[in-house]
Parts: C-alpha cells; structure tokens; sequence
C-alpha cells in the first residue's frame, strides 16, 4: 500500500509543555501536507517522537518500527527526523522505500545533544554509503538556514554524493513562521513526483 511517514524535529521543551504550541507531529506543515495525500487517498502517518526535546534513539527507532515499511513508502524527515531517517536507514539495509525526502536535515554535529545528555547516542553512527543504491533520495535545504543545518547538509552530500538537491535560498528551516504559511508545496510536489 502506497504510503508516507512524516517524522518531526526536535522541538523546545517549552513547546512541549506549553498549552499554545501544537504536538510535534501536528505543527508547521505537517497537517496541511496530511490532508493534501488524504485527499488522494495516500495514507499518511504524521509520527509523534517520544521526549522529543531530549530524545533516545532506541525510543525513536521503537516508533518507527511499528509501521510497514515497503517500496510504496515515502519517509520523510525534517530537522532531527532527517538525520534520524539517515540512521535509522544506515542499520536496516533490508529496507528500500520508494522514497526519503529530508527536510532540513540535521545530525548535531556540534553536540547540542550530549549537552542535554551526555549519555545521548542520538547520532553515534556512519552513514550507510549504499542508502542511495537502496531508495531515491532527496535533501531539501534553504542557503539561509542555520550553520548547523548547512553543515550537516555538506556533510550528507560528502557522504551521499548521488543525493538529488532541492535548494532553497529564502524558506530558513521551513517552519511555519519561516515559510509564513502552513502550506509546503514544494514537499508536496516532491512526495507526489
């Protein structure tokens, strides 16, 4: 069955606890993107990460596992959820998604992480070379995003250098105060392609 998974980033624990922000898995786009491939009757799971303020890999990996994942599935991963899917894909080489769109992908290159947690393993891993043998894959990323973005793209495309580029010079991290709409037509034309 043809499907898609979004996985969220790594949101402020004050979002977490605060009443005004929505959960991870429905703020910014996530839902109008939901309701978009619902209307094509395309399945589309928006995952909710367990202490996404401060997350533990095996905690993520759990979520993810429960769902299906087939050559009809499209991952897609923003911020953390980017560099969680690179992961995630690099220790199951038995999975070939139709697809895996990173968003503004990010991998704590600068140990934001293991500030929150020295025991954090989050992103303690290589990159699977063969992801790109495996799936199409595809970086989203605004140049005027933050460094810590920007150098983990770099780093991704030295890894990956068959990974297809969608650049972006004025959309930030493609939140919605960024994108100033809750709408992302570009992810959807990318997932629909």
């Amino acid at each position: 069955m043809e499907q898609v998974i979004l996985i969220h980033g790594l949101p402020d624990k004050e979002e977490i606890l605060d009443n005004i922000f929505p959960s991870p898995s429905n703020a910014h786009w996530f839902p109008w993107i939901q309701k978009q491939l619902t209307k094509k009757d395309i399945l589309c799971q928006s995952l909710e990460m367990p202490k996404s303020y401060n997350p533990i890999y095996s905690e993520h990996k759990r979520v993810l596992d429960q769902m299906e994942i087939s050559n009809e599935t499209i991952l897609v991963g923003h911020s953390c959820g980017g560099g969680f899917l690179l992961r995630y894909l690099s220790e199951h080489k038995e999975l070939k998604p139709k697809k895996v769109i990173l968003v503004a992908p990010w991998l704590d290159l600068e140990g934001y992480l293991k500030k929150l947690n020295p025991l954090s393993d989050y992103f303690d891993f290589e990159i699977d070379k063969t992801i790109t043998n495996r799936t199409d894959l595809y970086c989203m990323y605004s140049t005027d995003d933050a460094k810590d973005i920007l150098n983990s793209v770099e780093m991704i495309r030295k890894e990956l250098p068959d990974i297809k580029m969608s650049v972006f010079t004025n959309k930030k991290h493609f939140t919605e105060r960024h994108l100033k709409s809750k709408e992302f037509p570009e992810l959807l034309e990318l997932i629909l392609s």
